[in-house]
């Protein structure tokens, strides 16, 4: 059995195991024993996991899929390793157009129209990116492009929340920017299911040029492939992957960094094998971090995105840790 297939077989197994810890989590006092004997609960027990439960179990997997493999399709495009989905500026995209329609009063009139006002600039905000980029064959322009496009997104924003006369226009904005699986439901689900979709097959189906692109892009040209078109079609399954998991539950970040980090520790190196694997490790990831939300209590819920962020810092520097003192001994 190859090295690639244990792997696959022991993150499966543990996302199963994860799922079951996950399913059990709660302040109702259901356990999972409560999945083999449906038929004896309320119908308010069976609402508790058919409706909230379940679908935030289906949400933190898909979300930490959709990352990692979004991170793993940057690191390979831009031959970085510290290129992440929210390099592409969708995130920041999503997030201002989000704040605009808070600010100008909008929300009454267009809330169920917010998850695909806040993906349109997502988009918007890739768009942008590759215009910018235009047909060079410079990471750097992606890189600037996108940093550009972030931080402008970002100005914008906190002058947008300092002018507001909304008080609660932080507490809203919040939500979408810190991230959290709290009161989701398979509306969430069915919302980014099918940009999670098109995005990851468009990923996949651009792992040759991927893999190509590992050695130089004179190998991309020599097999064929347009760089820029090419380039250009990752960037928008990234742009519709990460977008796709800020409209279910906010911005989650450090996991489409860390997950193909992770992946590599274990000498998954070939390009075919990072993408697949990091969305394995990026569902192990997300699972684990809601888990531990909902183990610790401090009054209320902490955003995932915040835990995130706290737990994947420190793993990230301790791996570049290890990674520097193995080529100092070698």
């Amino acid at each position: 059995m190859s090295s690639i297939v244990k792997w696959v077989l022991a993150l499966t197994l543990l996302i199963i195991a994860l799922s079951a810890w996950h399913l059990s989590q709660g302040s109702s006092g259901l356990t999972l024993w409560d999945w083999w004997r449906t038929d004896a609960l309320s119908a308010y027990q069976q609402a508790i996991l058919a409706d909230i439960r379940l679908p935030r179990l289906v949400l933190a997997v898909v979300n930490g899929a959709v990352l990692g493999l979004a991170g793993a399709a940057m690191q390979l495009l831009l031959r970085n390793p510290l290129a992440e989905p929210g390099l592409t500026g969708v995130s920041s995209g999503a997030a201002l157009t989000t704040v605009a329609v808070l600010y100008f009063g909008l929300l009454p009139t267009f809330s169920w129209l917010l998850p695909f006002i806040a993906l349109t600039g997502g988009l918007a905000a890739i768009v942008v990116v590759v215009v910018m980029a235009g047909n060079y064959a410079d990471v750097n322009r992606v890189i600037l492009a996108g940093v550009a496009i972030s931080s402008l997104a970002g100005a914008i924003m906190a002058l947008l929340l300092y002018l507001a006369p909304n008080p609660f226009a932080f507490q809203e904005w919040s939500q979408w920017t810190l991230g959290s699986l709290a009161n989701r439901g398979w509306s969430h689900v069915n919302l980014m299911l099918p940009f999670a979709l098109i995005g990851a097959v468009l990923v996949l189906t651009q792992s040759r040029f991927l893999t190509a692109l590992t050695f130089s892009e004179e190998t991309v040209v020599s097999m064929g492939y347009s760089y820029p078109t090419r380039r250009n079609l990752v960037l928008i399954a990234v742009a519709l992957l990460a977008g796709s998991s800020v409209v279910s539950v906010g911005i989650i970040g450090f996991v489409g960094l860390l997950a193909p980090h992770l992946v590599r520790l274990v000498g998954l190196n070939h390009p075919k094998q990072v993408l697949s694997m990091s969305a394995l490790a990026g569902a192990v990831l997300v699972l684990s971090i809601d888990i531990f939300v909902r183990l610790i209590s401090v009054g209320r819920e902490l955003p995932l995105g915040v835990v995130a962020a706290v737990i994947g810092a420190p793993l990230l520097i301790a791996l570049l840790v290890r990674q520097k003192s193995r080529q100092a001994v070698r």
